[in-house]
Formats: structure tokens, C-alpha cells, sequence
């Protein structure tokens, strides 16, 4: 099926700096730095990653990501709770901005 998200695009990522290597060289160093084992571990890090792919709708994330997940040794129920953690916080963060249009609510009837 033809999608707006093609998975052969995936591995096109490298190419993103062709016309920009510089800039391009400097955020793949900080992307290499950011995911080598420091105080998290690698796969701690990619379970993360997982969970943001899925909080910000990138398909290309969610499936480099469910990849480097299964690489790392995570199981499918982990990942899988990595999503809800996602997904509870993402909807946690619209239920409390209902606070804001309370407030709104409550000043303009006043």
C-alpha cells in the first residue's frame, strides 16, 4: 500500500546532510554522544527513544527505534510499556492544561 511514509526512506537518513555537511556532521556527532552508554544504558536509552517516537508520531522513529530495541535485548513487553508510559504522560499533559480552560472558564463567567 502507498503511504506518505515510504520504509525504504529510513536508510536515506545519512543523506540529510549532503547539502549541509557541516551542520549535519555536528548533530550526527551529538545523535553518536547522546546515545552511547553513559549513566543510562544504551538500551535504556533506546526504550526511551521508543517512547518519544511514539509521544512525537514518527514512523520512521517507531520503527528504527522497535529495531534498535530488540538489538539492545528489550522484549516486547517492555517496549510495549515504554508506549504507555508515552502514552499516559501525553495525556496527562491534555487533561492538565483542562486546568487553564477552567480558570478562563471560571474568569470570563464571573
Amino acid at each position: 500500500m502507498e503511504t506518505y511514509y515510504k520504509p525504504e526512506d529510513l536508510p536515506k537518513f545519512e543523506e540529510i546532510g549532503k547539502n549541509s555537511p557541516d551542520l549535519a556532521k555536528k548533530f550526527f556527532d551529538y545523535y553518536g554522544a547522546v546515545f552511547a552508554e553513559g549513566e543510562l544504558t544504551e538500551r535504556e536509552k533506546c526504550l526511551i527513544a521508543l517512547a518519544v517516537a511514539h509521544t512525537v508520531q514518527c514512523p520512521y522513529c517507531i520503527d528504527a527505534y522497535t529495531q534498535a530495541c530488540l538489538e539492545k535485548g528489550s522484549n516486547l513487553e517492555e517496549m510495549t510499556e515504554a508506549v504507555h508510559v508515552a502514552a499516559v504522560i501525553r495525556g496527562g499533559s491534555s487533561l492538565v492544561h483542562g486546568v487553564q480552560m477552567r480558570n478562563i472558564a471560571e474568569k470570563i463567567s464571573m
